[in-house]
């Protein structure tokens, strides 16, 4: 159970566009966003943030998608792993190539350039951080200074999300819970 509860929608009449919008992106109105309500400035700022960064930029959405996937489990955020992952596979990523997602250093599904990004992922989420240059230098080979910017851009947005959710408890909604439910541990 959350431990602060969710707004109800019917209250906060003014911030009816980012829900609706929220709600469009994902399918369902996400727990995370209703308990964002309660600071609706907070939602608003964080609201233009999460579009710029995974839904703008030239890395695609589900590299993206997949950043959030390994940060949010490499923090132990249960709401988010789920989340990313549903998110994944709603644009198009194999539940096959989800579950594997940490086998990713030796998985034939992921290709040199993925795996230099999810290896500054997995680093990037520990703590403390623990990417290297080499880490750096393995991602130059394959992306350019504003493709990585997005990629330390996505993991520092799915830190923020991974905290606030961890902290606050957030309940999971069915369509994630079922998504993730079919997953390997």
């Amino acid at each position: 159970m959350s431990r602060v509860p969710p707004v109800a929608p019917s209250t906060i009449l003014e911030l009816a566009p980012l829900l609706e919008q929220a709600e469009g992106a994902m399918g369902y109105l996400p727990n995370d966003v209703l308990s964002l309500c309660h600071w609706p400035e907070l939602l608003q700022s964080l609201g233009g943030l999460v579009h710029t960064v995974l839904q703008t930029g030239e890395v695609h959405p589900t590299l993206k998608r997949l950043i959030g996937i390994i940060s949010s489990r490499t923090q132990g955020c249960t709401y988010c792993t789920a989340h990313t992952s549903y998110g994944a596979n709603q644009l198009g990523v194999d539940a096959e190539k989800i579950a594997a997602v940490f086998e990713f250093e030796t998985s034939p599904l992921f290709t040199d350039a993925e795996r230099a990004v999810l290896r500054v992922a997995c680093h990037g989420a520990l703590q403390p951080n623990a990417v290297t240059d080499e880490d750096f230098e393995a991602l130059k080979a394959h992306f350019s200074d504003r493709e990585i910017v997005e990629i330390v851009a996505v993991l520092s947005l799915y830190g923020f999300l991974n905290r606030w959710n961890g902290t606050l408890n957030t309940e999971l909604e069915p369509p994630p819970a079922a998504f993730a439910a079919t997953l390997p541990e």
